[in-house]
């Protein structure tokens, strides 16, 4: 990694956690302490890590996201993190939110020049870390510094980000995903019903007519796209959406219970803390610690 590109990044990251950029979609991430299985549930989109190492477990395959490689994001699931750091080597890392309409339209104009050949769609994948990407990633962070430059060409600078990600090494499979295609698209198109009626009560086999399939198929297609069966995934989301509610003081926990899908509120401080291995409580003071105010 260039020094260049660790300076800015130490120069635009100087807090502890996620720090702000003049671009909604990219934030910045300080981290001074090794984490060990942390459940994540990140949205669409890609982290770069320039300095430090993260390491991502889903069902048994292990995704590396360090300087060498880049973790993308096509559909949001949710897995186990560690991660390496110290303070005096912090991580360093870019995360990059997709802008889901301009990803699928780059994926689709790449499809028009690529071959016909099906390509199974992926949830998640590890690609080294090529030098047009690192090349991009610095320009964006030199524009960062500049209001004027920024104003100018950040839009475009993201646009050639997504772009590179679609042409690299995995690209194909994070444009099959992105652009809904056969079995999966039929799964990811679930998950966006799920993430709209987490807080409702949902029926698997409900879930499974929608989509096309017999239960027995959208269970194995569920699982071979996301690691999870659709009970679990289900589970996982409201967790994450009631961590993060809790986190930004919204409401008591028996409410943010009631707002996520819980009947029962002690069923709901046993399932957080089977996720999470902390109480709500302890899981807030940890995300205040170590990823500061914006999550």
């Amino acid at each position: 990694m260039s020094a260049s590109l660790l300076e800015l990044a130490g120069h635009l990251a100087p807090q502890p956690g996620y720090n702000a950029t003049g671009l909604p979609c990219l934030r910045l991430l300080r981290s001074e302490a090794v984490l060990e299985d942390v459940p994540v549930l990140y949205r669409p989109g890609a982290v770069f890590v320039l300095q430090g190492s993260k390491q991502g477990l889903l069902e048994k395959t292990v995704y590396r996201y360090d300087p060498q490689h880049y973790l993308a994001v096509s559909v949001p699931v949710p897995f186990r993190m560690t991660s390496n750091a110290s303070p005096q080597v912090p991580l360093l890392a870019i995360y990059l939110d997709f802008d889901l309409r301009l990803a699928a339209e780059i994926a689709a104009e790449l499809d028009v020049h690529r071959s016909a050949r099906p390509i199974q769609a992926k949830s998640l994948v590890s690609s080294p870390m090529e030098p047009a990407i690192a090349e991009v990633l610095l320009r964006i962070l030199r524009a960062l510094c500049s209001p004027e430059e920024l104003s100018i060409l950040g839009d475009g600078l993201v646009r050639e980000l997504h772009y590179r990600i679609l042409v690299g090494p995995q690209g194909r499979a994070l444009s099959a995903a992105l652009l809904q295609n056969g079995a999966a698209g039929k799964i990811i198109k679930s998950l966006a019903r799920i993430r709209d009626d987490y807080s409702k009560p949902v029926s698997v086999s409900g879930l499974a007519v929608e989509a096309g399939m017999s239960v027995p198929s959208y269970h194995a297609h569920f699982k071979a796209l996301t690691g999870s069966t659709p009970i679990q995934y289900i589970k996982a989301t409201r967790l994450h959406e009631a961590r993060l509610m809790i986190a930004r003081g919204h409401a008591p926990i028996s409410a943010i219970a009631a707002a996520v899908g819980y009947v029962s509120a002690a069923q709901f401080s046993r399932d957080f803390k089977r996720h999470f291995r902390r109480s709500a409580t302890e899981e807030v003071k940890w995300m205040h610690e170590h990823l500061g105010e914006i999550f």
